[in-house]
């Protein structure tokens, strides 16, 4: 075998023509680069402008794909799961060609074997700022007790309060770059903007949760964020959202509804357990601190 079956395009739909069926052969575990790949392919905003100076490549060996990566402005490295010796190879490709990834995201092992990689082959330490469970949906269970009211899919008339609600998820969990965008004037460029949102009403008609979903791509579909408002916590309001998203997402021809978790919080990770939520892998996230090493962070890495 070659030292270097790294095939890399600056083409997605090159990449998704040969790597696509290898994506969609485990689509709970590739969820974030189907989505991701599939937002770059068709948006006609941000991430669109991107796309044609994103970095992808496919690794082959023996005419198989055996693994993705995307690499895009401003830095956000995606993998699908690698052996610590392929992070190696794949980190001395990158740096020999001046990249420098202001964070990667992928499965716990393969994110922590790259960072480690990374600063082997340039002197760039890491730090982690992310993980979480990733879960995948079994047989959807109603929840027990229902509360009172209905889930409804929402309209034109409801992006106010849908655009706040994702602001106040932003603040809550600090996701600072899509708050930026929002703060901004600029939802529809955040990663929320191509989702479709479900509430939960109450019987008067008020919403008290949020859930939202991916479209399906590779007969997945991802549900996040999904959000209630500290007031109406605790009335099982998360829970009957959840089911009606998952529930929409297998009416659309899903195969594969995921949803990822914070680890340290238990309520949530029971929650989705009761729904039929099955755990499948962790994730996690390590961000390059460049300072003033000579591979340069891309601008607003960080």
């Amino acid at each position: 075998m070659l030292p270097d079956d790294w095939h890399l395009t600056h083409d997605v739909d090159d990449l998704l023509a040969r790597a696509g069926d290898f994506l969609r052969s485990r689509a709970a575990l590739h969820n974030t680069p189907l989505t991701d790949l599939e937002k770059l392919r068709t948006s006609s905003g941000a991430a669109g402008r991107h796309a044609g100076t994103a970095v992808f490549g496919r690794l082959e060996s023996e005419g198989v794909v055996r693994a993705v990566f995307y690499l895009t402005p401003p830095g956000r490295l995606g993998l699908t799961p690698l052996s610590a010796e392929r992070t190696g190879t794949l980190a001395a490709r990158l740096a020999s060609l001046g990249h420098a990834p202001a964070h990667v995201i992928a499965d716990h092992a393969t994110a922590g074997a790259f960072a480690k990689s990374w600063q082997r082959h340039t002197g760039v330490p890491s730090v982690p700022f992310w993980r979480t469970h990733l879960y995948r949906l079994g047989t959807l269970i109603p929840p027990r007790p229902r509360p009172e009211g209905r889930g409804r899919r929402t309209a034109g008339a409801d992006r106010e309060q849908v655009v706040r609600w994702c602001r106040e998820f932003c603040v809550d969990v600090g996701e600072r770059h899509s708050l930026g965008l929002i703060d901004a004037g600029s939802f529809e460029d955040s990663r929320f903007g191509d989702r479709h949102f479900t509430f939960w009403e109450t019987p008067d008609g008020t919403p008290v949760s949020m859930a939202a979903s991916t479209a399906v791509v590779g007969g997945m579909v991802r549900v996040d964020p999904v959000y209630t408002p500290a007031r109406f916590r605790g009335r099982g309001y998360a829970g009957a959202v959840t089911f009606e998203a998952s529930r929409a997402a297998q009416a659309a021809g899903a195969t594969d509804v995921v949803l990822f978790t914070d680890p340290d919080n238990a309520t949530s990770n029971a929650l989705y357990r009761r729904l039929g939520y099955v755990h499948v892998d962790d994730f996690a996230g390590y961000r390059f601190s460049y300072g003033g090493f000579s591979y340069g962070a891309p601008e607003g890495a960080g």
